[in-house]
């Protein structure tokens, strides 16, 4: 018998957005409001942003933020009600181009990264939301 290596695994953006919605499955969801600008390609419009909120088993927070726009980048203030957290984690996942992919032969062109573009205020934090992204906020 010959042994040899399998296939690659080929770990799609589509793949990392879903591991990064992971924390809010068996999660208490938290109610949230947003309030943000339209992007809009021709004459199709939807709110710029998304935001999903959770707190899970452990008591730790994740936010999850979608900024839809694939040519703005986004501030967001986020206030939070009712309890003092601090961050504790974070990461993006972006890329340079809207095309950009990951194939067998590169297979981290598109891949999460540490994020530390938010700053605490005395009500939460406000967080720089690149372009065409999806970040994850851990909090406790």
């Amino acid at each position: 018998m010959i042994l040899t290596d399998g296939p690659k695994m080929v770990r799609t953006p589509t793949f990392y957005v879903y591991q990064m919605f992971t924390p809010h499955h068996d999660a208490t969801l938290l109610p949230s409001e947003l309030t943000c600008a339209e992007y809009g390609c021709g004459e199709d419009k939807m709110p710029g942003l998304s935001a999903s909120a959770s707190r899970d088993k452990a008591g730790k927070i994740h936010v999850t933020l979608c900024n839809l726009n694939p040519n703005k980048p986004a501030d967001l203030v986020i206030e939070l009600v009712g309890k003092k957290v601090k961050p504790v984690s974070a990461c993006v996942l972006t890329s340079e181009a809207m095309q950009d992919h990951n194939t067998f032969e590169h297979t981290n062109t598109v891949e999460p990264a540490a994020f530390n573009a938010f700053k605490p205020t005395g009500k939460g934090l406000i967080v720089a939301l690149p372009a065409k992204s999806v970040v994850v906020l851990e909090l406790e």
